[in-house]
């Protein structure tokens, strides 16, 4: 209770209808607040997330999220969201669905493209220089990287669904690149539009 990680966030949206792709920059600092209990009953951390435009700017809450840390795995909702984010054993080449408590199945799913992810242990106890910092012993772990169609065809759908997140013993969460992009060709009355979002953290403090 108390940890707290900051990081720059550039946040990929589209805009003037899908027609353009722009990348807003932020600062947010995720700060454990509370030990708590899961709907399971089990013991979970409850983690605020601020934010703010610049450094020259205050602090804003504007998220929640648990973590529940179990014997072989590491739990994190977000936005209503499970994601299994690590499972043991550690070590290179290890792979688990780390999607799999995600409804992608109903009709009415919007995060289909979360379909059957395989998250999967890479670079393992790797130095790593981030910014300004270097952290002495890193993982990596590679969720997604998807090409589906061909998006130098603006003639036809296409879908980009990347993901890769990095951690630092220690410390926690340090890097984290996300990018879910679909791509709709032209119909009668409307252009091609693009529609999606994209995530990328990068730590610059922590305590």
């Amino acid at each position: 209770i108390g940890k707290y990680i900051t990081y720059n966030l550039d946040s990929t949206i589209f805009i003037n209808f899908g027609t353009k792709d722009t990348v807003v920059k932020y600062q947010v600092k995720h700060q454990v607040d509370a030990l708590i209990t899961d709907n399971l009953g089990r013991p979970a951390y409850r983690i605020i997330r601020y934010i703010r435009k610049t450094a020259a700017n205050a602090w804003a809450p504007d998220n929640t999220f648990m973590t529940v840390p179990t014997e072989f795995a590491v739990e994190f909702i977000e936005n209503n969201l499970r994601f299994l984010k690590m499972k043991g054993p550690i070590r290179n080449g290890y792979s688990w669905k780390g999607n799999s408590y995600i409804d992608t199945y109903s009709l009415n799913s919007d995060v289909k493209y979360l379909d059957d992810w395989d998250y999967t242990y890479d670079s393992l106890n790797v130095k790593l220089t981030l910014g300004a910092l270097t952290i002495d012993s890193t993982l990596k772990v590679d969720q997604r990287n998807e090409i589906i169609g061909n998006p130098s065809d603006p003639n036809s759908y296409s879908e980009i669904n990347n993901g890769a997140e990095k951690y630092a013993k220690g410390i926690g969460l340090i890097y984290r690149n996300f990018l879910h992009v679909e791509y709709q060709p032209p119909t009668p009355g409307r252009g091609g539009y693009k529609q999606g979002y994209g995530v990328k953290l990068t730590m610059i403090d922590h305590n």
